[in-house]
């Protein structure tokens, strides 16, 4: 939030007669009217001063704010969502290859564990001892997920 400075203008009067040396210092009746109505309309147009003062520093504060505005909708927001849609990308992408990664680890342990039943079967076969065959957990695997 802008906090804007509005400029008053105020007009000044001394107290004493400020017609004096005009040659209105002394007058009849009409004089002293008219030096009535003068000061009024002075004070109204310092009136109308202050207003079109105030309205032009408004509309530039305006332009201003409108310029950031705009800046903020057509720059920064479309910049920012540019950002968010490749983030999002590239984690899709990250997560598709940690999927293929895994499927790939599961296929060479279910090879592993076929050829071990296959050598279970064989040595069942040949009648050989089971216990003196080798661990399956002992394989060295190094693709833990755990």
């Amino acid at each position: 939030m802008t906090c804007v400075t509005l400029p008053i203008f105020e007009s000044y009067t001394d107290g004493t007669d400020t017609y004096e040396l005009a040659g209105l210092a002394r007058g009849g009746q009409q004089l002293a009217k008219l030096k009535k109505n003068f000061q009024s309309a002075v004070k109204l147009l310092v009136e109308l001063a202050s207003l079109q003062t105030s309205f032009v520093t408004l509309d530039e504060v305006i332009k201003i704010t409108n310029r950031r505005v705009n800046a903020i909708e057509h720059v920064i927001i479309p910049r920012l969502e540019r950002t968010l849609q490749y983030i999002i990308s590239e984690l899709d992408e990250v997560e598709r290859e940690e999927f293929y990664r895994l499927k790939k680890i599961q296929d060479k342990k279910k090879i592993i564990k076929d050829k071990a039943e296959a050598i279970k079967k064989e040595k069942r076969a040949q009648g050989t001892d089971l216990r003196d065959s080798a661990n399956l957990l002992d394989e060295g695997d190094e693709d833990l997920l755990f």
